[in-house]
């Protein structure tokens, strides 16, 4: 199955820019009620994901900054815990799967590496539910039949 079929378009994401600071990046999350968010480029690459646990163990390691002086830290500096990898416009659901056990969403990439929308992980526990559901209706046709 094609994934553009599950994709959710990045005008309906909530993105940061890799320019952006500390401060914005925790309004954008807390506003969109978001754990983990992708990092865009100015010329529109997918570069990353950002996550509240990222956020919260950069503020631990730096008790000395209060919300007022976020402004002034770089998103750029905050250390990602993990690397949520991207998938091509192109990929299988094989490799959806794969990726969503690790990852709330999958970003999707176009051939130019350009961020072009994210699978999430539900709509791919639901395509696995449906495809199950139906799997197991066929057999037991197949059951009554024999």
């Amino acid at each position: 199955m094609n994934i553009a079929f599950f994709l959710l378009p990045k005008q309906e994401v909530v993105c940061v820019h890799e320019d952006a600071t500390l401060r914005q990046t925790l309004e954008r999350m807390e506003r969109h009620r978001y754990t983990a968010v992708p990092v865009i480029s100015e010329t529109g690459e997918y570069k990353s994901t950002i996550t509240e646990g990222d956020l919260l163990w950069y503020l631990r390691a730096h008790p000395e900054l209060s919300f007022d002086q976020l402004h002034r830290v770089a998103l750029c500096d905050v250390p990602l815990r993990m690397n949520n990898l991207p998938v091509s416009i192109d990929a299988n659901m094989e490799d959806l799967i794969s990726l969503a056990k690790t990852q709330n969403f999958v970003p999707v990439v176009d051939d130019m590496k350009r961020f072009i929308g994210i699978v999430r992980r539900s709509d791919i526990i639901d395509y696995c539910e449906k495809l199950l559901l139906s799997s197991a209706a066929n057999e037991k046709g197949l059951r009554r039949e024999a």
